[in-house]
């Protein structure tokens, strides 16, 4: 049975939701996303709660329940908080920018990295080492975070690369003579 799966999303004051079969629309005050759940569970609208339920008892099925529920939720957190992430940039000359649409990375190479900033995210850099990545689609934060952070990654060492803001390197020790 899943934990997630049990608990029917709450929709708060100020958030319209529509169900139409597997098609989940939510509209808020940040935008409107919507969201196909997989045929393995169904999804109703019952006085301001939208309740996932698995079709059958099977595997997959119980695998889907929780995922739809959670993916369900995010669309409802997004269009009324959205989402965030934030990356750190360590090295000795490594910088980020904004310049309209890319993000401007120097980032060790030869050249500078220009990074086209997608539709429905906002990039922005307080301090030259720290870029803000936000949102309404999780997947979508997640994913150009993930993409800016392969640029470059945070190698072992000396630790020098693109970080979340939240992540432990493993520090390795040098050669030694």
């Amino acid at each position: 049975m899943s934990r997630i799966g049990k608990k029917p999303v709450v929709v708060p004051s100020g958030v319209t939701a529509k169900v139409d079969g597997q098609l989940v629309q939510v509209k808020g005050a940040k935008g409107q996303l919507e969201f196909i759940a997989p045929d393995d569970v169904t999804v109703a609208l019952q006085d301001n709660q939208i309740k996932v339920d698995p079709r059958d008892n099977s595997k997959r099925a119980r695998a889907m329940w929780g995922t739809a529920r959670a993916r369900v939720n995010n669309l409802v957190v997004g269009v009324t908080a959205g989402f965030e992430k934030k990356l750190e940039i360590t090295g000795v000359g490594y910088r980020a920018a904004v310049q309209g649409k890319t993000l401007q990375l120097a980032l060790g190479y030869s050249h500078d990295v220009n990074f086209p900033i997608p539709a429905g995210i906002t990039i922005v850099t307080p301090k030259p080492t720290e870029i803000t990545i936000s949102g309404i689609d999780k997947r979508q934060v997640g994913q150009v975070a993930a993409e800016i952070r392969a640029l470059r990654g945070p190698e072992p060492y000396k630790g020098k690369g693109v970080k979340y803001a939240n992540e432990f390197i493993f520090r390795k020790e040098g050669k030694k003579k």
